[in-house]
Parts: structure tokens; C-alpha cells; sequence
């Protein structure tokens, strides 16, 4: 089985969030025996992929699940057990695969910026005091790697946020076309390039296309 240590050791070798959170998933399972588990930074959610968006949505409503407004109140791991009655939780998740469940928080200046989270299927023992020590020592050991990759590479992690659509239309706009340009060369309305655009200028921090085309050169060089 593998050890925490060693969980530790692959968080400190991630170069980037995403390598960060496919290099670990699998390992993260297996030290919890857990059916699944991921590691999920809420930038790096594709746009396009918006089945995953409504589920990670709907997942993380403090209104509809208790397990999430512990996660999002407190910043501090949880599991079922610590907020619900048994059957209580199988009404608001009747899922076999998610019997048990237990989420830790990314934060990164007091913000929750991600989420880690294991579930066990129907059978299996539910998550203990333990594991929630476990969880801690990762998220803890989690969140310091982001804010030390966020303090020494800030504007390559900026970009890094950037969707596969995005990085499209910045592409598109450092070559100089219109946004009416953009949408027919994509096969997107007009209106979604707007809103791409506007969301691309909060992640980069900027105001302009002229910013944004000049930031990511900087970045590229």
C-alpha cells in the first residue's frame, strides 16, 4: 500500500496544477481504499465539460448537501458521518458509489480554490477519525504547493487557468480579428466569445485585448 510520505513527495514534484492533480488522484484511493477520488482546482474545470460543471455544482450547494456547507464554512475535512445520519445522507445521495464520502479543502489566501474528495461504495466501512487526520496532513501539504507555486510563478499560473477554448481565442485575437471573426472561425455565437473574453481579462487581471495579447506574450517568451 502506499505510504502518506509518499503522497507528500509526488504533491512537492508537481510542476503545475494539473500535473499536481493527475499525477495523485490515483494514489490518493489507493491509501484511503476508496472506490474513487480526485483532486479538483476549480480553474482548471473545462468550460466545454458542462456535465462536470453542474455536478461539481450541484456537489459542492451548501443548500443541497450538508457535507459541502461544512467544507465551505469551515475549510476542514469532513466526512458523511460528521454531519448527517446515515440515512439521512442516503437520501440526499442515494448513489451506490458515493455510500460514503469524505471532501478536504484547497485554500489559497483564506479562498477555497479546490477540492479533494473520495468516496467508498455500498459495503465498503465508512471513512474514520483517521482518515480525516490523513486528509488534513494532505490538504495541508496541498495548499502550501499552491501557494508557493503562486507566489513564485503567478502569471504562469494565470494563464494557466485558461481553458482549451480560451487559449483558442486568444490566439485568434493576437492575430487580430473581431470577435464576429472569432465566433464564425470557432463556430461559436458572438455573445460567447463576449463572455469569454470577459472572463479571460478576470483571470489575467486585465482590461483590454491589448493587455491580455501582451501578458501572454510576456508569458510565452
Amino acid at each position: 500500500m502506499i505510504a502518506l510520505q509518499a503522497l507528500f513527495h509526488a504533491i512537492a514534484q508537481a510542476k503545475n496544477e494539473e500535473t499536481l492533480r493527475s499525477h495523485i488522484s490515483a494514489e490518493m484511493s489507493e491509501y484511503f481504499s476508496a472506490t474513487r477520488g480526485g483532486l479538483f482546482f476549480f480553474s482548471q474545470i473545462p468550460l466545454a465539460n458542462s456535465k462536470l460543471q453542474k455536478a461539481l455544482q450541484i456537489a459542492l450547494s451548501p443548500q443541497h448537501n450538508p457535507v459541502a456547507c461544512y467544507l465551505l464554512e469551515r475549510h476542514a475535512p469532513v466526512h458523511e458521518a460528521l454531519v448527517v445520519e446515515p440515512k439521512t445522507w442516503q437520501l440526499i445521495c442515494p448513489r451506490a458509489d458515493h455510500w460514503h464520502v469524505m471532501a478536504g479543502p484547497i485554500v489559497s489566501n483564506g479562498q477555497l480554490v479546490g477540492v479533494v474528495g473520495l468516496t467508498r461504495e455500498q459495503g465498503m466501512p465508512a471513512f474514520d477519525s483517521q482518515n480525516l487526520t490523513d486528509l488534513s496532513a494532505l490538504c495541508l501539504h496541498i495548499s502550501t504547493w499552491v501557494a508557493m507555486a503562486r507566489l513564485q510563478q503567478p502569471l504562469l499560473l494565470q494563464t494557466e487557468r485558461l481553458t482549451p477554448r480560451e487559449v483558442q481565442i486568444a490566439d485568434l485575437v493576437a492575430q487580430g480579428q473581431t470577435n464576429a471573426e472569432i465566433s464564425a472561425e470557432l463556430w461559436i455565437t458572438e455573445n460567447s466569445v463576449k463572455q469569454a473574453l470577459k472572463r479571460m481579462f478576470r483571470k489575467l487581471e486585465v482590461s483590454s485585448r491589448t493587455q491580455m495579447v501582451a501578458k501572454l506574450s510576456t508569458v510565452s517568451k
